[in-house]
């Protein structure tokens, strides 16, 4: 259980990393530095960022399971 626990973590770490270094300056240019700089803006892009992050590691979680890599 342990290690499942640890594989969900670096997963999503992973695919939150991989979201921001791709989309981070796209969504800058599109709102702009000064307004990318406010809290709310901010809050917006983090909060899709874990919800994308989130339903990635859940499907890459079950396709490893349904292919026996990974059992829990």
């Amino acid at each position: 259980m342990g290690i499942t626990i640890l594989i969900a973590t670096l997963l999503f770490l992973t695919t939150n990393f991989l979201f921001w270094k791709f989309t981070h300056t796209h969504f800058e240019k599109e709102y702009g530095k000064k307004v990318f700089q406010h809290w709310r803006t901010k809050t917006y892009y983090w909060q899709g960022a874990i919800f994308v992050s989130t339903g990635v590691t859940a499907v890459i979680i079950f396709l490893l399971q349904g292919a026996d890599i990974l059992t829990f």
